[in-house]
């Protein structure tokens, strides 16, 4: 829908307002997907949506505040990872196994692919973006899961040691096999029904490793 397709009577001025702010994230998205970062312009994304360049301006000042608003659109509301619980008080294999299989259902949905893949592709010429989009996912997500390893080794659940790098070991072995291939578009990259199967290797795996210390 053209912005000024928009019926300003039908709508308050915020309502009508968050509508071509989503015209203009939705068009960014889909150019960015299809030409990549450098290949879209400000006025490419204007014109798909029908808008002036000038109104697209006054929502987003440059294209990089743009892709940090689809970055965030994308995380939203495909990152449940981000905000699944991690209760301290369930079994370290539990939440592990629980957390595991939703990180990497969530991995492998199309627009973070999509989006992981247009920030590998851009990270080189453009390494801004390629932190804009770990501070707005990954990061948050290693952080959150890191206090819980944290709580964890102290209890003696987990053994002590850098929670951080327990983190990164988890997520390295989640995405050892599937992930790797759906990234480059493989055909063995589709067959989700591997997955369960998968993440309880890679909790096994992270619990040798790093399971409580013998007495």
């Amino acid at each position: 829908m053209s912005i000024e397709m928009i019926p300003d009577g039908t709508a308050t001025l915020d309502d009508a307002a968050a509508a071509r702010r989503k015209a203009f994230v939705d068009a960014a998205r889909e150019l960015f997907f299809a030409n990549g970062y450098a290949g879209t312009t400000m006025s490419s994304i204007a014109g798909k949506v029908g808008g002036s360049k000038t109104t697209l301006w006054s929502y987003f000042p440059s294209k990089e505040e743009l892709f940090a608003a689809v970055a965030d659109d994308i995380v939203a509301r495909h990152g449940a990872v981000l905000q699944t619980d991690l209760p301290v008080d369930e079994p370290v294999l539990a939440v592990l196994r629980r957390f595991g299989l939703l990180l990497m259902t969530t991995l492998l949905s199309t627009p973070l692919l999509s989006l992981y893949r247009l920030v590998v592709g851009e990270a080189e010429r453009f390494p801004h973006l390629a932190e804009m989009f770990y501070d707005r996912g990954p990061r948050y997500g290693k952080a959150r899961l890191a206090a819980w390893m944290d709580e964890k080794m102290k209890r003696g659940e987990l053994r002590k040691g850098d929670p951080m790098q327990a983190v990164f070991h988890f997520a390295g072995l989640c995405q050892a096999g599937l992930y790797y291939h759906a990234v480059l578009g493989l055909p063995e990259g589709r067959d989700l029904d591997c997955l369960p199967g998968e993440i309880d290797a890679a909790v096994d795996t992270f619990y040798r490793a790093w399971g409580p210390e013998a007495p």
